[in-house]
């Protein structure tokens, strides 16, 4: 079954951190360039972290450059998002999307059709 699964989500105080991971099941995760998105309650999906299918070029959201840092592991067929520093405005849904063989600004990009899409972790930033 071809799928991205999320996880490492869940609730942390102000300051802490936490480690996505975007694991691919179904294809080789090494063809395709990865995206986190992210979803608040009543506001837009947005492009948060991106890395490219070839170089491994990365392209972050001006509000989480410095805290928030994407990777790779293609043994593992997983892209990680560590986040640190967190804020309560990281509140959202967090989701991971695919896209073949393309750069990090193109997956990133919102109005791009991505190839597969995660169901999502929550993380919530609370005290």
């Amino acid at each position: 079954q071809v799928q991205l699964v999320e996880s490492g989500g869940g609730l942390v105080q102000p300051g802490g951190s936490l480690r996505l991971s975007c694991a691919a099941s179904g294809f080789t995760l090494h063809y395709y360039a990865i995206g986190w998105f992210r979803q608040a309650p009543g506001k837009e999906r947005e492009g948060v972290s991106c890395i490219s299918s070839s170089d491994n070029s990365t392209k972050y959201a001006d509000s989480v450059k410095g805290r928030f840092s994407i990777s790779r592991d293609n043994a593992k067929n997983t892209v990680y998002l560590q986040m640190n520093s967190l804020k309560p405005e990281d509140t959202a849904v967090y989701y991971c999307a695919a896209l073949r063989g393309v750069t990090a600004t193109i997956v990133c990009l919102q109005y791009v059709r991505k190839d597969y899409w995660g169901q999502g972790t929550q993380v919530t930033v609370s005290s």
